[in-house]
């Protein structure tokens, strides 16, 4: 049994322990965001600016029916990273034992609502009539796959409890290869639009949940459970499911202001619509290095807390702060300067498109600083098992999107451009609140491991 790539975070450099960790999951995180991306550069370039568009308006629909099974999966992961700190390999091995349990329920369960309400839904977000049949087409593919993702969150949040970053990063990279090969095969020879890229996402997907859990049960012991240790255990169920749906919750409600955003985009018509696409798939790249910090940070606090060593989690809380601020300054010309460049790659001779969609970069990359520290703070706050602030925090961000979009567009000065000061905004005030509730200390009693003992 080889256990190479598991860290103990408890002892070591901070600083060193949450790059090396964050480096795998950064570039993981950017072969999964090539998903989006690669089906986006597909079907404006080979399909349309209608189809691209009919892609994105889906994509506040999809993050809310993946956040719950995303959220489980972080509280387990969680919970898993602090009986691991704490020493305790029984607990460990029987919350791994129950996360299939949680995982498939929640799956199965948001698979049926999404199939079934998703035309009501994008009816209501304003979707066009002209591109509603493609949208329901995606998103109906799209939610068949939510199982996958669910089974390879769970185990990727598992291996990444134990301080394993690296292995979550080999399937990504095969499931983005694959999802790249089908997306050309399915539109360019099959001609399957639409629905050949979303049938390409669910395949990739499950190619990514089966590849990770025969890695797990063949290479880290405690994915070899014996039959004791895989039936309901309720306390487990329940640490699992307190940290879990706060989280799923936040997830739910950020889509939720999303899909309101998105409504208001939709008024604008399919250029303003084919923009934000581009500028919301460009943002999401870019948010992979904050998440990917924020990631390294949940688990090294769990662990670090787990272990009764709050000293160390503060000093993970300095050091993601200082690397986000080195990368936000990074960035900032690069949107400046070569924004138009960068929209210009997801669509060919729509000039209007470019144009929007470059300057909305310039208005949203002033604010990319404010953006990284909702990730550095939430990720202390969770990893210490102070989730129910999730809750809190995604109030925040649907009174700034469903609060200030109808208001600035209809300032005839900003127009469709107030939707990108909006989402600034909504950045904002988001973070203070983060490093505010970070501020109180409220975190340093909520150990889950701590309780169990």
């Amino acid at each position: 049994m080889r256990k190479s790539n598991i860290t103990d975070m408890t002892v070591g450099s901070p600083t060193r322990h949450i790059l090396l960790f964050a480096m795998p999951l950064l570039i993981g995180n950017v072969f999964q965001q090539l998903y989006n991306m690669v089906d986006s550069v597909i079907v404006g370039n080979y399909v349309g600016a209608n189809a691209l568009a009919a892609v994105g308006t889906c994509g506040s629909m999809n993050f809310f029916c993946f956040s719950l099974s995303a959220g489980l999966s972080i509280g387990i992961g969680i919970v898993v990273s602090q009986f691991f700190g704490a020493k305790n390999e029984r607990m460990v091995r029987l919350t791994i034992g129950n996360a299939v349990f949680i995982l498939t329920v929640a799956s199965v369960i948001v698979s049926v609502l999404g199939f079934a309400v998703c035309p009501h839904v994008l009816r209501l977000l304003n979707c066009p009539e002209n591109i509603l049949p493609d949208s329901v087409i995606y998103m109906r593919t799209t939610v068949c796959g939510i199982i996958f993702v669910a089974y390879y969150n769970g185990v990727a949040s598992i291996l990444r409890a134990l301080g394993d970053s690296k292995s979550p990063l080999y399937f990504l990279i095969l499931s983005s290869v694959v999802n790249l090969a089908l997306d050309l095969v399915f539109v360019l020879c099959f001609g399957w639009a639409v629905f050949g890229v979303a049938l390409a996402t669910c395949i990739s997907q499950a190619v990514s949940a089966v590849a990770s859990a025969v890695y797990a049960y063949r290479r880290i012991d405690y994915f070899r459970l014996t039959k004791s240790e895989i039936h309901p255990d309720g306390k487990i169920i329940k640490s699992s499911l307190k940290i879990g749906i706060p989280v799923a919750l936040q997830n739910c409600m950020i889509s939720i202001s999303m899909m309101v955003l998105q409504g208001v985009v939709n008024t604008f018509g399919e250029v303003v619509m084919a923009s934000y696409t581009i500028v919301m798939r460009v943002e999401q790249l870019v948010q992979q290095p904050y998440s990917s910090i924020g990631a390294a940070i949940t688990n090294f606090s769990g662990q670090n807390l787990g272990a009764g060593r709050p000293e160390r989690v503060r000093q993970g809380f300095l050091r993601g702060t200082l690397i986000v601020l080195a990368f936000s300054i990074a960035v900032l010309p690069v949107f400046w300067l070569l924004g138009d460049k960068i929209i210009g790659v997801f669509v060919r001779g729509e000039t209007e498109v470019i144009a929007i969609g470059s300057k909305a970069l310039r208005i949203t990359s002033v604010c990319y600083f404010m953006l990284g520290m909702i990730y550095v703070p939430r990720a202390v706050l969770n990893g210490c098992g102070d989730s129910g602030f999730a809750v809190i925090n995604g109030v925040m961000e649907v009174v700034g999107r469903i609060g200030f979009a109808p208001i600035l567009t209809r300032i005839p000065s900003l127009g469709f451009w107030g939707i990108w000061v909006t989402t600034g905004i909504t950045w904002t005030i988001t973070a203070a609140s983060c490093v505010l509730r970070y501020k109180t200390g409220i975190w340093r009693r909520k150990a889950v491991s701590q309780k169990e003992s």
